[in-house]
């Protein structure tokens, strides 16, 4: 990095190597600066920044040599020509860790080289060794690297961290810890395996995304991390008291949660009780909850490119024990049927998060008779009492994998 202070070491007369410059010298040095910036202000200001930004980095390239004096020299030159020249270039480590200002970028074309950052990677790391390692390690020590793995390994270890649950906030942060990480977390593979797991056959085609990577981000989906929660509040008039002077008014509370799945399934939960207490519960299929309604789920985008999410679910079957009681009477046949309940919402976002907000435009009850055949549906109205659901993370969710990508 440049001189700590060179600034004001600027303005300070200048030292020589070891002995302080003569006044003849100095005189010199000055007049020579002064027919440089005359000369100067009749280039074009293009020239002049790409003449400033040579100067700095030579004076860089001095100073990591140890000649402060020489650097002090090219430090001058470059403010004299252009006196933020300092701000207008940042640094990049070089492959072989040597001379910062061996490499560097521009501010103006950040968002090029951020997007082209793992072909940089990968350039950088086949120029370390003939044998190319995903990483080194950073302290010597006597256990096994992980980078002594092969490739097919870690690809195998980083499904492991993606799970079945499509947990890609933990591949994101994964990809932070090396630029071997960082490669390997960009697998192409990777991301298409999970791109297929929330779409289906439906995302076969890249078009009008890059990268399948793009796609799973930009594209409207479901998210499996969390829970979309919404509560409803209402008030509700009771009895008349039995003087007849006063009538009670209650305020009714409840809550409703869904979750999805990556696998197409999907849980709906009404219920008076908080979060705290139930959120904990939704974590697998498997809760014990008899007022969890369980279904499936699919992803609809019509032509006015709004995401709907459509579900059919159904109340969990109980096995009902024999009753011997009554064995010897004739009990009247009750007719069976089957409920079933069809949701349909629309996906959105709101604020700062993505895809984390679900709007009701449909909610029926269809009962199957299983005597006749015949199906009954009542449908009801979306009004407010259908509140929207909101996306909330729950971290316990991702925290075990079960199984790979």
């Amino acid at each position: 990095m440049p001189l700590v202070g060179w600034r004001r070491t600027l303005n300070q007369p200048c030292p020589s190597r070891g002995v302080l410059l003569t006044a003849a010298e100095a005189e010199e040095d000055c007049h020579s600066d002064t027919v440089r910036a005359e000369d100067d202000e009749n280039e074009s200001p293009a020239e002049t920044d790409l003449q400033a930004r040579e100067l700095f980095l030579k004076a860089v390239e001095e100073e990591q040599n140890g000649a402060l004096y020489e650097a002090i020299k090219f430090y001058r030159r470059a403010m004299q020509l252009v006196p933020d020249i300092e701000f207008k270039i940042t640094y990049t480590r070089s492959p072989d860790g040597d001379g910062v200002g061996n490499s560097y970028m521009e501010d103006n074309d950040d968002d090029s080289k951020m997007a082209d950052l793992l072909s940089c990677f990968q350039q950088q790391l086949t120029f370390q060794e003939s044998m190319l390692k995903l990483c080194q390690p950073e302290l010597e020590n006597n256990q096994t690297h992980i980078s002594v793995l092969p490739m097919e390994v870690l690809m195998y270890i980083f499904r492991w961290v993606v799970s079945s649950d499509l947990d890609l906030r933990s591949l994101e942060q994964l990809s932070q810890v090396c630029r071997g990480f960082y490669i390997c977390a960009r697998d192409p593979e990777i991301w298409r395996l999970a791109c297929l797991k929330v779409w289906g056959r439906s995302c076969i085609k890249l078009v009008p995304y890059t990268s399948w990577r793009e796609m799973f981000l930009e594209r409207p989906r479901v998210r499996f991390d969390g829970v979309y929660i919404s509560k409803t509040t209402y008030i509700r008039q009771g009895e008349q008291s039995l003087d007849g002077f006063y009538r009670a008014w209650h305020q009714v509370e409840y809550y409703r949660y869904i979750r999805f799945f990556p696998d197409g399934h999907v849980m709906v939960l009404t219920t008076p009780e908080e979060p705290q207490s139930i959120v904990p519960r939704l974590r697998t299929r498997n809760t014990r909850t008899d007022a969890i309604l369980l279904g499936h789920y699919r992803l609809s985008q019509d032509t006015d490119n709004q995401t709907k999410v459509f579900a059919v679910i159904t109340k969990k079957k109980e096995e009902k024990p024999l009753d011997y009681k009554y064995r010897y009477f004739r009990r009247v046949p009750v007719q069976e049927a089957d409920q079933s309940f069809h949701v349909g919402l629309q996906l959105c976002s709101s604020g700062h998060q993505r895809f984390n907000k679900l709007i009701w435009i449909h909610h029926s009850c269809h009962v199957t008779y299983k005597s006749t055949g015949e199906t009954a549906v009542t449908a009801f109205e979306i009004d407010k009492m259908y509140t929207p659901l909101f996306f909330a993370r729950v971290r316990s969710y991702t925290a075990f994998s079960e199984r790979p990508l």
